[in-house]
């Protein structure tokens, strides 16, 4: 009788043979169907349609990574708006604070609507005449969805106008991210125009504003005009968005007088400092969507990269330079004039962001925060009432930041948006800063008349300044009929003249004048 042990050890080795025979057999007919079934012709246009595949799939998800950057940035731009509500109510005197709460938040609605239909065409439509002035089509979005074969597309940006290279985003994608822009510029002019102004009549300057005056110098710089096209630059917008608010603020804040009770050389307490530093905040918050935003794309991290640093270097130097010059001048740390310091050194950089060194960015902002001081002060002396700073912040640095490139930008920095030159100090000599400074004169005058044309016309027919009951009783009171502490500010009663014109009657309690 055998050993159980030999019976099983003969069992195991049979069964290992019977295994690889198996598979031997397996391998061999499995590689004989796969090149019975692909023939060595049909490799290389197999490998070509993977290949294919392979680049679809990766476009699309560059295109998806792009258009979820755009947006995101395009939303912290859009809550700027906030920003720009709460430091302006910060600012103003409580009988104006519902006013300008108000004008910011109705800013934003009313500047979709006439963006869509009229601003965004003129801006980024392709240009009419070959003159480099003016867009004339895609009014209403009319070619950002086109139905083909009964299925609706969604064009780039770039097919729908052949000047402009955004093959990654589409037209309504990149609608959002302007208009976002757009709302902006027309809110820095209702800082300056504060407490005074007809509220009908800013409905239609904001209008106006969205449709025809900041749309157009879109175009000349960012939609293929002869600014652009002539090596004018500007990233994120310093001249485009800042110096076109802060310079029709300037005319506005003119043509508009100064508010009641208003005595020049002495400052109107600010209502509110705590939202006022809400809404300065806010701002620097959004300023990450203002500028790495303006990158348009996600392809070159080192870009968004630097335009971030820079971005926090300038608001940072901003705001230490005015705090310790007001320091030096008055012996106090003045929180109003800080703010504001932030905000300078923040458009100060904003043109140049993506051309700058970090220690340009620190250098440029800094000086934006000492030019605000004095272009306040400047303002104050000339007798024009702009109760934010509006004009100094955005107007003079805005100037300021569009030359600074002229100056500072390294051309290892080029970015291939200017062909490897540099600034003054970067051994590029005069020939960009004179560019920049043509460019910002130019867009300075245009901005100037259209703004005295557009002030003149309301001013013409009575809808500029609010009517003199108004500056009596307080804008709050007069144009909307509530205050912002109602149970601290009561309203006076309104009654009618025989000859129709509102008059406020005599309160039943004392309120705070505000001023």
């Amino acid at each position: 009788m055998k050993k159980p042990s030999s019976r099983l050890l003969r069992r195991t080795l049979a069964l290992f043979i019977a295994s690889m025979i198996l598979a031997i057999y397996g391998l061999s007919s499995q590689a004989q169907d796969s090149t019975a079934e692909t023939p060595v012709e049909e490799t290389a246009p197999a490998l070509e349609e993977r290949v294919a595949a392979i680049e679809t799939s990766s476009a699309t998800t560059v295109a998806a990574i792009d258009t979820s950057w755009v947006l995101l940035t395009g939303f912290l731009v859009f809550f700027m708006q906030t920003g720009f509500a709460v430091l302006e109510a910060g600012l103003v005197r409580q009988t104006g604070v519902v006013n300008a709460l108000l004008e910011n938040f109705i800013d934003a609605g009313l500047t979709a609507i006439i963006f869509w239909g009229v601003g965004f065409g003129i801006a980024f439509g392709n240009d009419v005449g070959g003159l480099g002035l003016i867009g004339g089509d895609n009014f209403f979005l009319s070619g950002a969805m086109v139905i083909e074969n009964g299925v609706i597309m969604y064009p780039s940006i770039m097919t729908a106008n052949a000047d402009l290279v955004y093959p990654n985003l589409s037209v309504l994608t990149f609608f959002f991210f302007q208009f976002a822009f757009a709302a902006t510029a027309s809110t820095i002019t209702t800082g300056a125009m504060a407490e005074r102004t007809d509220y009908v009549g800013d409905l239609i300057y904001t209008g106006l504003m969205a449709a025809f005056t900041y749309p157009v110098i879109v175009h000349w710089v960012w939609g293929g005009g002869w600014l652009g096209d002539n090596s004018f630059h500007d990233f994120a917008g310093s001249t485009v968005i800042h110096t076109v608010g802060g310079f029709t603020a300037l005319v506005g804040a003119w043509m508009l007088g100064p508010r009641p009770k208003r005595e020049f050389g002495k400052f109107p307490p600010a209502h509110n400092l705590a939202w006022a530093t809400l809404g300065t905040m806010i701002l620097w918050f959004g300023w990450y969507g203002f500028n790495p935003g303006s990158t348009l794309g996600m392809g070159n991290p080192g870009l968004v990269g630097l335009v971030i640093l820079n971005t926090t270097l300038g608001a940072g130097a901003g705001a230490l330079a005015t705090m310790f010059l007001q320091f030096v001048r008055t012996g106090k740390w003045d929180l109003v004039f800080t703010l504001n310091g932030s905000l300078a050194g923040l458009v100060g950089v904003t043109a140049g962001c993506a051309y700058f060194m970090p220690w340009a960015s620190v250098l440029v902002g800094a000086v934006a925060g000492i030019l605000v001081v004095y272009a306040v002060e400047f303002i104050e002396s000339i007798k024009i009432d702009d109760p934010v700073g509006a004009f100094s912040v955005h107007g003079v640095c805005g100037v300021w930041g569009t030359l600074a490139i002229g100056i500072f930008a390294h051309p290892g920095l080029a970015w291939g948006y200017f062909a490897g030159k540099g600034g003054l100090i970067e051994g590029g000599g005069f020939e960009m800063l004179i560019t920049q400074a043509i460019g910002s004169g130019a867009v300075i005058v245009a901005t100037t008349v259209m703004a005295f044309v557009m002030f003149g016309a309301l001013k013409a027919v009575n809808l500029l300044r609010v009517h003199s009951a108004g500056d009596k009783m307080g804008i709050d009171a007069f144009e909307h009929g509530v205050s912002v502490w109602p149970d601290v500010l009561p309203m006076p009663s309104i009654t009618q003249t025989p000859k129709g014109s509102t008059v406020a009657a005599p309160q039943t309690s004392p309120a705070p004048s505000g001023d």
